[in-house]
C-alpha cells in the first residue's frame, strides 16, 4: 500500500521503491512518536506522503523534464498507437497525474487508488474532509480535461 502510494506520487518506480524504503525506516525512527490516537496505517500514509512532498520539492527539476517529456509523447503519439496498447493509456493517466498540484495528487492516490475514504484521506493528509473533497473534485476536473486533450489529439479533432 505505501508503495502503490508512492508511486502514485512520483509517477517513477525506482523513486517509489526509495520512497517506501524511506519511510519504514523514518517509521522505525519514529516510533516513539506514534501515541494510538489514529490508525497505525494513517500514521504511516502520512510519513510516506511527507517523505513524498519532501522528494518533491528537492526534485522540481526532475519533475520539469518528466513534464517535458509527457508533453513531447503525447504531441508525437499517432493515434493507432494510442488505441492499440493499454499499457499506453496507463502512461498517460499517470503523466495526467502528475501534472496535478501535489496536494491533489496526493487526495487522488489515498482515495482512488489507496481506497481510503475521505475521513481516513483527511486525517493522513492533516487537513478537512471538505478540503479532501474539494481537492479530489478539482483533481476529476483537471484530469478530464488532460486526458480528452489528449483523446482528442489522438482522434485528429471533434468528429461531426
Amino acid at each position: 500500500m505505501i508503495h502503490s502510494l508512492t508511486f502514485r506520487m512520483t509517477g517513477s518506480v525506482a523513486d517509489s521503491r526509495d520512497l517506501a524504503q524511506e519511510t519504514f525506516v523514518r517509521a522505525f525512527q519514529q516510533l516513539a512518536s506514534y501515541h494510538g490516537t489514529a490508525r497505525f496505517s494513517s500514521w504511516l500514509y502520512r510519513i510516506a506522503i511527507n517523505a513524498c512532498l519532501d522528494w518533491r520539492r528537492s526534485e522540481k527539476r526532475r519533475l520539469a523534464l518528466h513534464t517535458n517529456w509527457s508533453q513531447h509523447r503525447v504531441d508525437n503519439h499517432s493515434p493507432a498507437e494510442a488505441a492499440v496498447d493499454l499499457d499506453d493509456l496507463s502512461r498517460d493517466v499517470q503523466a495526467a497525474l502528475m501534472k496535478l498540484p501535489e496536494k491533489q495528487r496526493a487526495a487522488i492516490a489515498l482515495t482512488v487508488y489507496g481506497g481510503k475514504n475521505h475521513a481516513e484521506a483527511a486525517n493522513i493528509l492533516g487537513c478537512s474532509e471538505t478540503t479532501v473533497s474539494w481537492r479530489i473534485f478539482s483533481a476529476h476536473r483537471k484530469l478530464k480535461k488532460i486526458l480528452s486533450t489528449k483523446i482528442s489529439r489522438n482522434e485528429g479533432g471533434p468528429r461531426d
